[in-house]
């Protein structure tokens, strides 16, 4: 049985209108065509669809039957089209961001607050996490993009950067009299650090490097966020790790100092991630393109 779902279309027409004429026209087509459509159906089913008289057509029993599927079934691939369109114009859809917390707070906020109101029925889902944890997300589909921390080795993800960061040790008052000039890399084995917990990229970043230059640290204090280290820097209790990018209230109203190294830390990126060979969404690409623009 080979039937064109155009027919189908037709002779859905065809009932609504109880005419061959008035359907013709609503389709812009020829009556005959529409005829010929009808008996091609008609002769494919092995089955009389419509009582023909002077008057019209109505359905026969087995064309009522019909009806019921046909216009269920074209009626859902209505409502298919119109629901991608929707997802196309971005005026309905969900969009999925996996974001660690420092990075949403910091940076993010203005993103989201901007598209929300360019874009108000979009619903938003956050996940929140490492960026190994949110590399996992993407993989898992729990996440269509990620904005994390680089840099991230994984070959199955397209990457882009959205801005460079810059890593920099921080100290309160008790401290001042250390950081009266710059001071060489090994000066931090003998503090007391405050670090990021050891599963964070932002700290392994930090490691490596030192690590590349001879230098092993060790903290005498993890914490889950950024906010906390900035606080327990301030309150003396050590000098910690954070990105100064994100600590500019704390600099800039003296709360905090950073410590100038004879060697900078080089910078690094936060970036927008999501999985090769998977099409966006059109509402995660408009997404990277507002990041982008900034």
């Amino acid at each position: 049985m080979s039937i064109n779902l155009e027919w189908y279309k037709v002779f859905r027409k065809v009932v609504q209108n109880e005419s061959f004429s008035k359907a013709a026209r609503q389709l812009f087509m020829t009556q005959p065509a529409v005829s010929q459509i009808i008996s091609q159906l008609e002769r494919e089913l092995d089955t009389r669809l419509f009582n023909r008289t002077s008057k019209g057509v109505s359905l026969t029993d087995e064309g009522s039957l019909l009806f019921e599927y046909v216009n269920s079934a074209l009626n859902l691939i209505d409502a298919g089209n119109e629901k991608l369109y929707e997802l196309k114009n971005l005026s309905a859809g969900e969009l999925k961001i996996g974001v660690g917390d420092t990075i949403s707070r910091y940076y993010l906020l203005p993103y989201l607050e901007a598209f929300h109101t360019n874009y108000p029925s979009i619903r938003f889902k956050i996940i929140n996490g490492t960026t190994v944890e949110l590399i996992a997300a993407l993989k898992s589909g729990e996440a269509d993009i990620a904005v994390c921390n680089f840099p991230v080795e994984d070959e199955t993800l397209e990457k882009r950067v959205c801005f460079d960061v810059q890593d920099a040790f921080v100290y309160g008052d008790r401290f001042k009299k250390l950081f009266l000039r710059p001071v060489p890399l090994q000066e931090l084995t003998k503090l007391p650090l405050i670090l990021l917990e050891s599963k964070s990229n932002s700290r392994q970043y930090v490691e490596d490097f030192l690590s590349e230059k001879g230098v092993k640290i060790y903290p005498e204090f993890e914490l889950g966020s950024h906010e906390l280290l900035l606080e327990f820097a301030q309150i003396n209790l050590g000098i910690a790790c954070v990105v100064k990018e994100f600590s500019a209230d704390y600099l800039d109203s003296g709360k905090l100092q950073e410590v100038e190294f004879l060697e900078p830390i080089p910078k690094r990126s936060i970036g927008v991630c999501y999985l090769k060979g998977v099409s966006l969404s059109p509402s995660a690409s408009k997404f990277i393109e507002i990041l982008e623009k900034d």
